[in-house]
């Protein structure tokens, strides 16, 4: 008899998928009365319009019932439009799968996400392997419509599923010495041609960092879902940051470890070109990359013919919301 250790034994496999969905029915109606007693701004997931021809992707089977019921928090969402489903799943930076914003979607689709496991890791009281679902399942999925802005000075606006990050971090107990979070991008080269490649600058595997603070910002999410489905590979599949202040290089894809940490953590653009890529990475049109103006983006769906520009605004337009963060500091020095 195949005895397992209690850490490769997902908490599917420990209660029956029926008296596991009851209960979490159960306290999805009593999250969302909180939720909207609260703010009265929690509202079901809408189905959003999706082509026929577009693929679709419902993520692990343990995932789907949670983003069915996931609800909608309009106090972290902006009232814009969000950009057609088949822009955002096509127009993808992942450099694991290449550089051009078509090779993502090209090359991952045979990426396998489940099953998969993210480390804790150093400042915690809770450090381990944990199965992604034992993760995520303890928490009410929220969808937040944000804007994402690109270092490249192009945009568009995302609704994403996820959980904020502060509340997954807390059942981890960080200890007094965590100052900052470190996250790393699976390594895995067989999967990801982008990682074998002989042209890349990046070193492998990805890593990105935030201070304690901008982690626990309640904006801060990690996402598992996108347009009411969950993430599709090319858009980090099977989890992600999404940081909507910072430029998108900041919201890593594909985490496989998430590490509290004394120091600041090195961060791969910053390590490729310091002189381009800061630490902090916050959106801001005063602050131009050395190649290029950051006072305008192009947000997409765009063209030659209606090249959809538009200003840029510090922060992304979140100023109101994280400004505080960055009180007294040097917003030209720590770009």
């Amino acid at each position: 008899m195949l005895i397992k250790k209690p850490d490769s034994i997902p908490s599917s496999e420990i209660t029956s998928e029926s008296v596991y969905l009851q209960r979490r029915q159960f306290m999805r109606g009593v999250g969302g009365l909180m939720l909207g007693g609260m703010s009265g701004l929690a509202h079901a997931v809408p189905e959003y319009p999706i082509d026929a021809d577009l693929p679709r992707y419902p993520g692990p089977a343990w995932l789907q019932p949670q983003i069915r019921s996931s609800v909608r928090n309009n106090d972290y969402s902006t009232s814009e439009t969000p950009a057609p489903y088949f822009n955002a799943i096509t127009h993808n930076n992942f450099y694991e799968f290449g550089t051009a914003k078509k090779n993502p979607a090209q090359y991952a689709q045979e990426f396998k996400t489940d099953p998969w496991k993210v480390e804790i890791a150093g400042a915690v009281n809770k450090p381990g392997h944990y199965h992604l679902e034992d993760v995520i399942k303890p928490h009410l999925l929220e969808e937040r419509i944000y804007r994402l802005r690109c270092v490249e000075a192009w945009s568009m606006v995302i609704p994403w599923i996820g959980v904020p990050l502060a509340e997954v971090l807390k059942a981890f107990e960080p200890t007094s010495k965590a100052k900052y979070v470190a996250f790393t991008t699976l390594l895995d080269p067989e999967q990801m041609p982008g990682q074998r490649s002989y042209f890349s600058t990046i070193r492998w595997p990805y890593v990105e960092g935030l201070r304690l603070d901008e982690a626990r910002h309640p904006l801060t999410l990690l996402a598992v879902g996108v347009y009411g489905n969950a993430l599709p590979p090319q858009n980090g599949a099977p989890i992600r940051l999404v940081v909507p202040w910072k430029y998108g290089f900041k919201s890593i894809k594909s985490i496989v470890k998430i590490s509290l940490e004394e120091e600041m953590p090195p961060t791969s653009w910053n390590l490729t070109a310091p002189n381009e890529y800061g630490f902090y990475a916050n959106v801001n049109p005063k602050v131009d990359h050395p190649r290029w103006s950051q006072a305008t983006e192009r947000r997409l769906p765009s063209s030659l013919l209606d090249p959809n520009r538009i200003e840029t605004t510090l922060f992304n337009g979140y100023a109101e919301e994280v400004a505080g963060l960055y009180k007294g500091m040097d917003l030209k020095k720590w770009y």
